[in-house]
């Protein structure tokens, strides 16, 4: 990828679905009724794409499937990109999380047969510190929010948590955190739904390239 300059973006991401709790992507099983829908939702703490700064900046997208996408299956999606971009940085975004530029993103790109648009859109991220909740909205069209799980035998302040998921939408070797979304409504790019009170999980990527995952 010789035109692709040095990036990284490390951050947060999080997803709301329709599968009940825990969704079994995060296990590379099938979805829970065959087939699913959800948000998918990513926040930039850190990163660039050569000189062009992305800290801060969002990304959405929706996605449905049938069949167990970590077998075969593949995605048709919609994507939003912070209309707070600039112009270089919203072609990094698309390079990016396009797959053009590599990395991580580049595999996951693969999953991907459909892209049924992309749009410049406000994004109101929110990611609770110790993790107790986590949020995203663009007004009018998604809101994806959800709470950490928790249950009867769980310690105070402590997380239900998957290490080493075998199916992470956001790499290898991440950390999974279980959550019930209390909220997962979107209307665009011919999707809609909404299913609150189903599967949610929260990860933290970091990913660089062109040439590694």
């Amino acid at each position: 990828m010789p035109d692709v300059p040095k990036w990284s973006a490390k951050g947060d991401w999080f997803d709301t679905c329709k599968c009940s709790i825990p969704c079994p992507c995060c296990f590379a099983q099938p979805p829970t009724y065959g087939d699913c829908d959800g948000v998918l939702a990513w926040h930039i703490r850190e990163g660039s794409y050569g000189e062009v700064p992305l800290a801060s900046l969002n990304v959405m997208a929706l996605g449905s499937f049938a069949g167990n996408v970590w077998a075969g299956a593949k995605v048709a999606m919609g994507v939003f990109i912070d209309e707070r971009a600039d112009e270089r940085q919203r072609e990094a975004l698309r390079m990016i999380f396009g797959g053009q530029a590599g990395g991580w993103p580049g595999l996951f790109a693969k999953l991907i047969a459909e892209v049924r648009g992309i749009e410049y859109v406000p994004i109101e991220f929110e990611v609770a510190d110790d993790l107790a909740s986590w949020r995203a909205e663009i007004p009018g069209k998604v809101l994806a929010s959800a709470e950490a799980l928790s249950g009867p035998t769980s310690l105070p302040g402590k997380r239900v948590q998957v290490h080493n998921p075998a199916g992470s939408e956001v790499g290898p070797g991440t950390i999974a955190t279980q959550g019930k979304a209390t909220a997962d409504r979107a209307e665009a790019f011919g999707f809609k739904w909404d299913l609150p009170g189903r599967s949610s999980k929260h990860m933290r990527f970091d990913w660089s390239g062109p040439d590694s995952v």
